[in-house]
């Protein structure tokens, strides 16, 4: 009757347009109430679920990418992905590709790389003969490099929420980040050769390959700094996220020389809105994951698949057709609180290892990203292009069609993802 009552209400409220943060609190709240609970203890849950060291690297993640976006280091990796994409066909799509990858490094956040990467990028794409969809579709989509290259949000979710160690999820994230940025770059190159799309030069302009890596240095750096030091044992996650904003406070103030009061101030308040908001997401994921648990959902559903079939591929397959499906709809950070209490048990039933799964569970709902209804990505960049999300949709479909087969090869050879943490002893 509860799991009744909470999914009715929960679909109910999506279908009318509520926000999934109201739609999950109003059903766990009706769950609550029907059940004769004490409201009070929802409070008690909400302590609980936000009462996490790991998760102090939200905001501190946050916030770094917000100061190296104002002290200049963002868009120096830009500008360093263009000379190295140049001359190849399509150069400034692949440059679009390797700035995502890049700024993903520093972010950990979809929309925020979009944003940073499009404002240069689509502009100088549409005046070398783009249109005006096409770089707005790559750029979409690439922006989804930025939940899958750590460090990333959604896997410091997943961390908290599968009780998993964040630095395997981030060394577990760098070789599918490095798979998708290259299927979209093969996407992109066939694109461009067969639409015609002129090359940017005749040869690499070595000089200026040399100015623009020996000014960028420091931008190259805040990514090796973060990752290295966490790889190396150095600090945790949590610690490098500080780290990372005094880096680039450093940066931007000693040796840039571009950050400012007001760039700060911006700063604070971007990350004091998104840490927010993801708080009270957290919140109501919760609470609606715990009813979920207490109902035994979770092991009814892994029963119900198993009974289907012991397959691991039919599985797999299965698994990401819905993720694919859900991550459409619904945003990445409540999606994954919401179903890896009920996938997580199924796929360790079958062997699955835990921190393979989530970057596979990542990767697929980064998908959505680009693909509408929902398509945070593909907002941003139409707004910048100023470009109907259906125009955008169209182009974007063979971009999406080479992440989805990524997805599957992450899947079915876990050892792309478990290799790097393997290696390092986590």
């Amino acid at each position: 009757m509860a799991a009744t009552v909470l999914f009715s209400m929960f679909a109910g409220l999506l279908f009318f347009g509520t926000p999934i943060v109201v739609s999950l609190g109003v059903a766990s709240m009706a769950v609550y109430i029907l059940n004769g609970d004490d409201l009070s203890s929802l409070i008690e849950l909400a302590f609980s679920a936000i009462n996490s060291f790991p998760l102090m690297a939200l905001p501190s993640f946050i916030l770094a990418g917000a100061l190296m976006g104002d002290a200049g280091i963002a868009r120096r990796l830009i500008l360093i992905a263009e000379e190295l994409a140049g001359p190849a066909a399509g150069g400034l799509g692949a440059a679009a590709v390797m700035a995502c990858m890049f700024f993903g490094a520093i972010s950990g956040s979809g929309p925020a790389t979009t944003a940073a990467v499009g404002m240069l990028v689509i502009p100088a794409m549409i005046e070398r003969g783009y249109g005006r969809s096409y770089p707005a579709a790559i750029t979409a989509t690439a922006g989804g490099l930025g939940v899958v290259i750590p460090p990333s949000m959604p896997l410091v979710i997943y961390g908290v929420t599968a009780n998993e160690s964040i630095s395997a999820l981030f060394m577990a994230g760098v070789i599918p980040g490095v798979m998708l940025g290259a299927g979209l770059m093969v996407a992109n190159y066939i694109t461009a050769k067969r639409n015609g799309y002129q090359t940017e030069g005749t040869s690499y302009d070595r000089k200026r390959v040399v100015a623009v890596l020996k000014d960028g240095f420091w931008s190259l750096m805040a990514p090796v700094v973060i990752l290295g030091g966490i790889y190396s044992g150095m600090f945790t996650p949590t610690e490098a996220a500080v780290v990372s904003i005094f880096y680039a406070l450093f940066v931007g103030v000693f040796i840039h020389k571009e950050s400012s009061l007001r760039g700060l101030n911006e700063a604070f308040q971007s990350t004091t809105w998104l840490t927010g908001r993801v708080l009270i997401i957290m919140f109501t994921a919760t609470a609606f994951g715990r009813i979920l648990v207490e109902n035994h959902i979770p092991a009814m559903i892994a029963q119900g698949i198993l009974d289907i079939t012991n397959s691991l591929w039919l599985v797999w397959i299965l698994v990401i057709g819905f993720l694919l499906i859900v991550g459409m709809f619904i945003e990445i950070l409540a999606t994954i609180m919401i179903v890896t209490p009920v996938l997580l048990p199924v796929m360790v039933e079958l062997g699955v290892d835990p921190v393979h799964f989530g970057i596979v569970l990542v990767v697929s709902l980064g998908i959505g990203f680009s693909t509408p209804p929902l398509g945070e990505n593909m907002f941003i960049s139409s707004s910048i292009a100023n470009v109907s999300i259906e125009k955008i949709s169209v182009r974007a479909l063979p971009l999406v069609g080479s992440m989805v087969v990524i997805a599957l090869l992450l899947a079915f050879f876990p050892q792309l993802s478990l290799w790097l943490p393997n290696l390092l002893g986590f």
